[in-house]
Formats: C-alpha cells, structure tokens, sequence
C-alpha cells in the first residue's frame, strides 16, 4: 500500500472516529449540548483537526443523517423496491411504516438523531407529519411491564390502514401535506 492509499484510509478512520463520537454525544446529551470542541475531546484531537473534516457541527449532523436515510432506505435491496411497486398503495403505506419501526429498533440511535431531537437541523418537513408513537415509547423506556413493542407497532400500523381504508377525513390536513390525496385517489396511483 503506498503513502497516499495510507493517507487516505487514515482521514476516512478519523472521519469516521468523529461521526460515532458525534452520533454518540447528541444522542446521550443532546444535539445542542455538544460543542466541536466536546467532540474533539471524545476523540482525543483538537478541535482545529475535526474543523479539517467538517466545516460546522451542522455538517457532522447531516453527514450522520444522510448515514440514517441510507440504512433506513436500504440501497441494496432493488428486489424489494420492485416488490413495494407491485403492492397496493394500502399495503405499501403498511410496509413503508413497518421499516420505519424496525428502523428504530435496529438502529435506535440514528432514529433518535433524526426524528426525536427536535434541536437539530431541520430536515425535512415531511418528516414531522408522523408520529413515531410506539418507536419513540420503545426506545424512551415508556412500554408497560410485559408489552410487546413488535405487536403493539402492529396493531397501530393495523388500525391506521383500517382508518384509511374507511375513507374517514382527517381534521389535521395542511395544504402542502402529500398525504393530503384521499383514499381514493391513493389507490388509484
């Protein structure tokens, strides 16, 4: 391996090095309790080195968040994205909604990061249309003794669709929500 493949292996190793440090820290103390200068310390660098990989904490945050999107969209599954398009529209809302728990479950800290703390950078406004009811209740710790979180994500997955499949209307509607179409019109897509 020559000098600049070394180089190069290197920045990506402390690269990475602050993005685990930096996911780390906002989960546990929250995205505006951390300074460069608190990540640097987690990493034993100055934070002069992390300001050479990433211009703002901002930066880091979205780097971690496109990170999120990429797990939570799982890229490599093409076989899958073709199943969804075959599905109904009903049934690809419950699939669509079954990853977004199990993507809670399987990385609990990227989900926490993107959708529960509410100091980061704004995202996307799609985003905050969705309660993430049972996931966030899972990972805060606030499930009954006993309740399965599996069968009660699909129980409001379950009764969700039964609500949309009745046709009601929903009284939260805004004007720029692209869940705003009715059934109907959903189904037809």
């Amino acid at each position: 391996m020559g000098i600049k493949e070394r180089q190069e292996r290197d920045r990506e190793a402390v690269s990475r090095a602050i993005l685990d440090a930096a996911r780390d820290l906002f989960v546990t103390e929250g995205y505006q309790n951390v300074s460069i200068r608190k990540i640097a310390e987690r990493i034993e660098y100055s934070p002069a080195a992390i300001y050479g990989y990433f211009p703002s904490k901002d930066d880091i945050f979205f780097a971690l968040a496109e990170e999120g999107f990429r797990l939570l969209g799982d890229p490599g599954s093409e076989p899958r994205r073709a199943q969804l398009e075959k599905l109904p529209p009903v049934d690809r809302v419950h699939a669509n909604f079954w990853r977004m728990y199990e993507f809670s479950r399987e990385q609990p800290q990227y989900f926490a990061l993107m959708f529960l703390d509410r100091s980061v950078p704004r995202i996307s406004r799609e985003y905050e249309r969705f309660a993430f009811g049972v996931a966030v209740m899972r990972l805060s710790e606030r499930l009954a003794p006993g309740e399965n979180a599996d069968h009660l994500a699909s129980d409001v997955l379950n009764l969700t669709l039964a609500g949309l499949k009745s046709g009601i209307i929903l009284q939260s509607r805004t004007a720029d929500c692209p869940m705003e179409r009715p059934v109907a019109d959903a189904q037809a897509s």
